[in-house]
């Protein structure tokens, strides 16, 4: 969950619409709640399996949909007088630079996990593959949200579980990251987003909404971590993590199990396709399985796993999915 603005180009004080910044910080507010529960039940400091609940997994969904909506929303704002090429290149190159920032930090903490594909990775290209519906018909740009949201559930090709077109959002098979967003179908949410701000630009043009200033000292607080969120997005985990490091220091973790890491990334992860809980479950306690008897789960457990033995974990995934799904 990250910067709804971070490819467009820098939008003049006089047209900025703080009603945007502010629903950029609002979900900002909800993507705290979120990571420090996930963190917490990382930690062993609560109960709930946040990655595995529904509720969660559903806060979750929304919060990275309220966040490529404003994507699109913010591209239009954006560039309605028109493209600045150097400012959207700058833009561009940093959330793409944010972005590699993000799988190379993870790749080292946490590399059974690491994130390939998170929010990030896929606002840098979703800000690329929509500049040619900011000019298209809203109906056009409409009906290709209606696909992009379906293509999912339509295409299937034993080719797309490949790990490396895992990216695409077509592969049935498990996928182990603490991050996740395909290009399908949440680029949907994105052309979602511009089709809601050209309908509605016309109508708000010198309306009380498109004046509105934030005034109150809790509104100007959220109003600029909206126009900020790039910075506050890569701030925020670290913070967490170091506040919750310094108070295991102070209160131990309850007792959880050595597989617990790599279950709660892995059920996050199949969450995000089409099996149920029961089935992700099933699937990722298989793999556990099968790490043990093919001897690698002493390197995952370490985070030291070889490129190869990344794709041989992944073969392991593929191969425990199908009695996943039969039960």
């Amino acid at each position: 969950m990250s910067d709804a603005t971070l490819a467009t180009t820098h939008i003049p004080s006089r047209s900025r619409l703080e009603l945007v910044d502010l629903a950029r910080g609002i979900a900002l507010l909800a993507m705290f709640v979120f990571h420090f529960a996930y963190d917490l039940s990382y930690f062993g400091l609560i109960d709930v399996d946040v990655p595995a609940e529904p509720g969660w997994r559903w806060f979750a969904r929304l919060i990275a949909g309220s966040f490529l909506t404003l994507v699109g929303i913010s591209l239009v704002l954006a560039t309605r007088h028109g493209l600045n090429r150097r400012a959207w290149l700058v833009r561009l190159a940093m959330v793409a630079g944010a972005a590699a920032l993000v799988t190379l930090g993870t790749f080292v903490a946490m590399r059974p996990s690491f994130i390939f594909f998170g929010i990030l990775h896929h606002v840098a290209l979703a800000s690329l593959l929509a500049l040619p519906f900011l000019r298209l018909p809203v109906i056009a740009v409409a009906g290709a949200a209606v696909i992009a949201f379906a293509l999912p559930f339509l295409i299937v090709h034993p080719l797309l579980d490949e790990p490396l077109l895992a990216w695409l959002g077509f592969s049935r098979a498990p996928i182990v990251t603490a991050d996740f967003v395909p290009v399908f179908p949440w680029f949907g949410c994105v052309l979602s987003g511009i089709v809601l701000a050209r309908l509605a630009l016309p109508r708000i043009e010198g309306s009380t909404a498109a004046s509105w200033r934030a005034t109150s000292r809790p509104a100007r607080l959220v109003a600029w971590g909206g126009r900020h969120s790039l910075l506050v997005y890569l701030v925020h985990q670290p913070v967490f993590i170091g506040l919750l490091m310094l108070a295991l220091q102070i209160m131990p973790a309850r007792q959880a199990s050595e597989e617990r890491p790599f279950m709660l990334s892995c059920q996050r992860s199949c969450a995000q396709g089409s099996l149920g809980a029961d089935a992700c479950e099933r699937l990722c306690a298989c793999t556990v399985d099968s790490l043990r008897r093919e001897g690698l789960w002493p390197n995952v457990r370490a985070n030291a796993v070889t490129e190869a033995e990344q794709a041989r974990i992944a073969a392991l995934a593929q191969a425990c999915l199908r009695p996943a799904e039969r039960r």
